[in-house]
């Protein structure tokens, strides 16, 4: 690849990466600890990430257990994953926090796989951003005494990084989707 387009070849590889987590908080029917992964507790004054504040594991197919090393953060943990928009109520036992994720309905996974195609055009279309930029800086170089053959050869290679990632971005949606509505 061209030293030229290795920073347009950086940037739509972390767009790639950037959706597999805006997906990973995507809940589809089963227990997935990601899901609190945006979800920040007030630990004495600093929001931290409940991960950081107690074991979080997936004892069954549908729910998550949250055991916070400080007893005294149940309180703390329960209220912000209240106030979180994932959409599940947990329950507080004295020791640790259940979350059970309930059976999706048909409609609610419908709901999720237009989230999920939303979330991935708005990711298609960061990269053709990327793209346009690359396009604009290719244009450039004809101050600079480059070919236009070599210009030629920079635009259609940055169409073809372009096509890559949109593939794998097309890709990463279909899957989504099927686990999605996978009952």
């Amino acid at each position: 690849m061209n030293e030229r387009l290795k920073e347009y070849d950086e940037k739509m590889n972390k767009t790639v990466e950037h959706l597999k987590t805006e997906f990973n908080s995507i809940r589809a029917g089963r227990a997935n600890p990601h899901v609190l992964d945006n979800i920040k507790v007030d630990y004495y004054g600093t929001p931290t990430p409940i991960q950081q504040v107690g074991n979080v594991s997936v004892p069954e197919a549908r729910m998550i257990q949250i055991q916070p090393w400080d007893k005294g953060m149940l309180k703390q943990i329960e209220k912000a994953i209240q106030s979180s928009d994932i959409g599940i109520n947990p329950t507080n036992d004295g020791t640790l926090i259940r979350l059970v994720f309930p059976e999706l309905t048909e409609e609610r996974r419908k709901d999720l796989v237009k989230e999920v195609k939303k979330k991935g055009e708005a990711d298609k279309v960061a990269i053709r951003n990327i793209r346009r930029d690359g396009n604009d800086a290719i244009k450039k170089l004809t101050k600079e005494d480059v070919s236009e053959d070599e210009i030629n050869e920079l635009q259609d290679e940055l169409q073809k990084l372009t096509d890559k990632y949109i593939k794998q971005l097309d890709s990463l949606i279909d899957e989504k989707s099927k686990d999605i509505l996978t009952v």
